[in-house]
């Protein structure tokens, strides 16, 4: 057992009863953070536009701050990119985390120096969670892999802007560099073809114990192992032991991934967002993440089906049901005020804390991290459209297909026209292309030759009104969702594509 395996247990062991004092008194906890948040807000501008010095109680602040996303933020972002301290926060974040926007097509979601432990400190403590429960703590020990993008960073006014992963990864703790891979040169490869070979190279003949990624990507770089080795996983990394993912649905990958892996091996479920570290599992017997609830997050929630009510209900912690879906509100040590993060979340457990991520409060597409929405979808359509006038379309919807036949995966759209494109081909030419520019998420996974372009299918007249028969909703107030993030429309529809 080595010096990192046998000095893991203590710390485990004091994150663990530390984790007590809040887990078991959630309420109290997140009335301090409410309170300590206001109480830095009112040293900004946002603070002085809501008139945080009269807000004493939460029921002041829902009165004073309403829920928005990024586009109701964004004015003060813009304010932040041009240099102005005392925005959102006191001071200028630390970073800017750009990801993946709606209208906008790319966020910019800042990261303070108070708000960094909560992104460190949770995935360290994941960990540690599971070292505490399992006694399991030699992997520390061996080599580990954090398959993320790019660290380099860029500068704006003074801060450093890059993707989450890149940003966290300069932020790694010491103790673990050494075992740490890949190396920081192959991490800044943007081609994911280039990166992934070289991962590879750097990888094969080290004792790997721990992997970690977004699970599309984790079995792209296994797929890639076999290929060159024609064995199993646990014969090339006998040492394998801890899978860690987070980012997307586990559940479309599962059974490929442990059937490549050839055994059983644990895991552990991270819930993380540029705009913070919601969760993770605590437990591997307990379903469920574990609600960070002492991590500068004061965490607010809407009951789904009212989230687009006039005057939605916001929940504290104290007030939420079991197996009910909740929209996600948080406000944080980044600035973050009344802010929706677009995603639902069902409580399981209540002493702790625990949830399962739902979903999207919108429909979406992020089968591989792409984060693809209705919006970019139909402007995406309109854009070929206006190139291809003669197109006439009766409906659409669109979604993934995570393991073709042959070659990479896509998306796949499934679309009912009244008359169709002349050029088929160039007209999803055109989609593909607008889409890669109103998402920078997918744009990277097209580029680093993760996905392959979209796929048209085009469906025969009246298949959508045949689908949505046998689905009891056939009417003028039931509508196909534009995007799905799995195949039970799109495989309905293909049932329904031979006119009867």
């Amino acid at each position: 057992m080595g010096v990192r395996s046998i000095f893991s247990k203590p710390l485990a062991r004091w994150v663990v009863e530390r984790q007590q004092t809040w887990m078991y008194q959630p309420a109290q906890t997140q009335q301090r953070w409410f309170e300590q948040l206001v109480a830095a807000g009112r040293k900004t501008a946002f603070g002085r536009d809501h008139h945080l010095h009269d807000v004493q109680t939460i029921a002041d602040f829902r009165q004073a701050v309403p829920v928005r996303d990024y586009e109701g933020l964004k004015p003060y972002v813009e304010r932040i990119l041009a240099g102005e301290p005392d925005v959102l926060w006191p001071g200028k974040p630390l970073y800017l985390a750009k990801t993946s926007g709606t209208t906008s097509g790319v966020k910019y979601i800042p990261i303070t120096r108070d708000s960094i432990p909560n992104h460190i400190n949770s995935a360290r403590d994941a960990l540690l969670n599971y070292i505490n429960e399992t006694g399991k703590s030699d992997f520390l020990d061996k080599k580990l892999i954090f398959l993320s993008g790019s660290p380099e960073l860029t500068e704006k006014n003074g801060i450093h802007v890059g993707r989450l992963s890149g940003i966290v990864n300069h932020h790694v703790p010491a103790y673990l560099r050494s075992n740490q891979l890949p190396d920081f040169e192959t991490n800044t490869i943007d081609d994911w073809e280039t990166k992934l070979e070289r991962i590879i190279d750097q990888t094969i003949d080290q004792p790997m114990s721990l992997i970690s990624g977004i699970p599309p990507w984790v079995q792209m770089y296994f797929d890639r192992i076999q290929e060159r080795t024609g064995k199993l996983i646990k014969d090339v990394f006998p040492d394998f032991s801890l899978f860690v993912y987070g980012g997307v649905n586990f559940e479309p990958y599962r059974a490929k991934l442990f059937e490549t892996i050839g055994k059983r091996i644990d895991s552990i479920e991270t819930y993380p967002a540029s705009e913070g570290f919601i969760a993770f599992q605590d437990s591997q017997t307990e379903p469920g993440l574990l609600l960070l609830l002492d991590s500068g997050i004061f965490y607010e929630f809407i009951a789904a089906d009212e989230f687009f009510n006039e005057n939605p209900r916001r929940l504290s912690i104290d007030e939420v049901e079991l197996d009910k879906n909740y929209a996600v509100i948080i406000n944080n040590n980044a600035g973050l005020w009344a802010y929706s993060l677009g995603d639902t979340v069902k409580f399981v457990s209540r002493d702790p804390y625990r949830l399962l991520v739902t979903g999207r409060i919108k429909h979406f597409i992020s089968a591989f991290g792409e984060h693809v929405i209705g919006e970019e979808v139909e402007r995406a359509l309109q854009t070929a459209m206006q190139q291809h006038p003669e197109t006439e379309v009766v409906e659409f919807t669109v979604a993934p297909v995570v393991s073709p036949a042959e070659g990479l995966p896509y998306h796949e759209w499934l679309v009912e026209f009244a008359t169709p494109p002349h050029d088929p081909t160039a007209f999803a030419h055109v989609l593909n292309t607008r889409l890669t520019e109103l998402n920078v998420y997918y744009d990277d996974l097209i580029t680093g030759a993760i996905l392959q372009p979209l796929k048209l299918m085009s469906l025969p007249r009246g298949a959508f009104q045949r689908y949505m028969k046998t689905q009891g909703k056939l009417g003028g107030q039931n509508k196909v969702p534009r995007l799905a993030n799995d195949r039970v429309i799109a495989d309905g529809l293909l049932t329904q594509a031979q006119p009867v």
